[in-house]
């Protein structure tokens, strides 16, 4: 059984996911506003798992692993945009959030050991650089960050961004898991890939 809870959080409703793992919790990403919902729920996460790196999903994040201690992981790419306070700055975007430096880097495999839940990481840049999912093949569930949503696909007008390499991972890294797949994305509420395969006007 694949046990979670949901948090929106922020200006951009954000999702952050709560999962239960035999060897502690597991909060995916970090939206403002996570922390003080962990603490209301008396919850002290173990690890924190990002799926990219745009503020609106890791401005707790600092926060968090000051206050809990826990472990905090993301792929080798999203390094620049979650330690460089000035990253979209640069770039003309008026976004800052508290940096905070990895504790392990994620790479893409097969039946990754989180807590004791097993997750086939997937790398799915094209909305971010480094963006990752998260597919429970026990469970048949993706945690997808911004990659794809309910009738919809990330933006990809960012920096880093760029669609048609985002369409072509998802069309070859997700498309291709079982049909009745949960996708739990980064906004908006939960689908399958049976829906997102027949509807998804992107796709």
């Amino acid at each position: 059984m694949f046990e979670f809870q949901t948090f929106i959080g922020g200006i951009f409703d954000t999702n952050a996911y709560l999962v239960k793992a035999p060897r502690g919790a597991i909060v995916f990403d970090a939206p403002t506003g996570t922390l003080d919902w962990l603490e209301d729920q008396a919850i002290s996460p173990d690890l924190l798992l990002i799926t990219h790196g745009h503020v609106d999903h890791i401005d707790d994040a600092a926060k968090i692993k000051r206050r809990f201690g826990c472990r905090v992981g993301y792929h080798a790419d999203s390094v620049p945009l979650i330690t460089d306070p000035t990253f979209f700055r640069k770039f003309g975007f008026f976004l800052e959030t508290e940096p905070v430096e990895p504790d392990f880097l994620i790479s893409e495999g097969k039946s990754q050991d989180f807590l004791g839940i097993a997750f086939d990481v997937l790398l799915v840049p094209g909305h971010c650089p480094g963006s990752l999912c998260f597919f429970s093949a026990e469970s048949n569930v993706l945690i997808a960050g911004d990659a794809l949503f309910a009738g919809s696909i990330g933006r990809t007008d960012l920096p880093g961004g760029n669609h048609a390499e985002l369409i072509q991972n998802i069309r070859t890294k997700l498309l291709g898991l079982p049909e009745q797949t949960r996708v739990l994305p980064g906004h908006g509420p939960e689908t399958t890939i049976a829906k997102e395969k027949r509807h998804n006007p992107f796709l």
